[in-house]
């Protein structure tokens, strides 16, 4: 079979080094990919260093070869275009359709999905006329993933950092395996919970749970893929920051509802991924509690935490929003499914069998998915980001 074809475009900022990384990945997994680069990003990194990586001559100008007319046939041929880093200047001249130089020639006559990773100030970013251009450039399709939050040049620190290439490879590789044009979650603002609550019994102890957050990431990753404007809550996660999400993070339960609500305020679905804890302690030890030889320890006392999922079901902000839980059984799954379905009130329950070696930690899982018009929806076991593809299948349909 044919390689994928992927036309990576640089441009000038001091994020182009970073794109060397997302090349390696993307020719190591099999994708043929030439790049292309702007006048300005050759300042950055040498049209040397991307010939020797990608395997193809590198040029910033339609006058090369012109015999093959490359300012056409660059973007006809390729199944996906990513531009990494793009700069608020090339996201205004994509925005507004200027062709001066081979990128932006690609990116006029490109029939493929295009995927854009910003990079810039935070004052740019934030500066109403790069907000309209990416406005702009997700209604027509394409996928214009949120910056990362972090270091930049200089001593700056804010929104605006090119998000780990690692993602961004992720990002292009569910775009190219779903291969359609036009994103069907776009324009949607979407929350999802993710991870494990603590809850504290004194300063070095909590109560908490084996989740590892992997599934919220997944369907954290998905979304943004799909052209979703994202908002990830995670609760207490080691794993790496997607790429074109908001990260929020939080620790306890009630500090997750406090989070989903203020999220969920303008969120067309809010999907709860998260295991959240039923119980916290009634009292918090301000110090560590000791053992007493002789002596047995005084009993913990529990309260109920809230239920988040039953709370923002029953109490909708938005008319048609999608509400989507996820129930952890160990036995009786699907009929325990089915009653908490019809206790919480949500539209989709995603349903599967936990225990101490299974879904947990795990890189695959396997669920049913429960619907409120009494639907249900076998995933098989497999990658959770095959779980997270179908959970968005199903709330795309009830968004319209």
């Amino acid at each position: 079979m044919d390689k994928p074809k992927v036309v990576l475009g640089v441009s000038g900022g001091i994020a182009a080094y970073k794109a060397c990384e997302l090349l390696r990945r993307l020719t190591e997994s099999g994708h043929e990919v030439r790049v292309v680069p702007t006048a300005s990003a050759l300042h950055f990194v040498g049209a040397a260093t991307w010939s020797a990586l990608s395997g193809h001559p590198v040029s910033t100008e339609v006058w090369d070869d012109v015999h093959e007319v490359p300012h056409v046939r660059t973007g006809q041929h390729a199944d996906l275009v990513v531009v990494a880093p793009a700069t608020a200047d090339m996201l205004a001249k994509a925005a507004h359709g200027l062709a001066d130089d081979l990128l932006t020639n690609t990116l006029l006559t490109a029939r493929c999905p295009v995927v854009f990773a910003p990079a810039m100030h935070t004052e740019m970013w934030e500066h109403p006329a790069t907000r309209d251009n990416v406005a702009t450039l997700r209604a027509r399709g394409a996928v214009v993933i949120e910056p990362a939050v972090g270091r930049l040049t200089g001593v700056d620190t804010g929104k605006g950092r090119l998000p780990d290439p690692g993602e961004i490879f992720e990002v292009c590789r569910r775009v190219l395996a779903r291969g359609v044009t036009v994103p069907d979650l776009r324009g949607r603002h979407v929350v999802i919970s993710a991870g494990g609550t603590r809850e504290p019994l004194d300063p070095v102890r909590f109560l908490g749970n084996r989740s590892s957050g992997k599934q919220g990431y997944a369907l954290a990753r998905t979304a943004a893929a799909r052209g979703a404007r994202v908002t990830l809550i995670a609760a207490n996660s080691a794993l790496p920051d997607p790429a074109g999400v908001d990260l929020v993070s939080v620790g306890t339960a009630v500090e997750l509802r406090e989070a989903v609500l203020r999220a969920a305020a303008d969120a067309d679905a809010v999907v709860m991924a998260a295991a959240v804890a039923d119980f916290r302690p009634a009292a918090y030890a301000a110090g560590k509690i000791k053992k007493k030889d002789g002596q047995e320890p005084e009993p913990v006392t529990l309260v109920r935490n809230p239920d988040i999922l039953a709370e923002i079901s029953g109490d909708r902000v938005r008319s048609g929003q999608v509400i989507v839980g996820f129930a952890a059984e160990t036995d009786d799954v699907l009929a325990n499914g089915r009653a908490k379905l019809k206790r919480k009130g949500c539209d989709l329950l995603v349903v599967n069998e936990v225990g101490e070696h299974k879904t947990f930690g795990r890189d695959e899982s396997e669920a049913v998915v429960l619907g409120a018009d009494g639907s249900e929806t076998p995933v098989a076991y497999g990658p959770k980001e095959t779980l997270a593809e179908t959970v968005w299948d199903l709330v795309a349909e009830r968004l319209g």
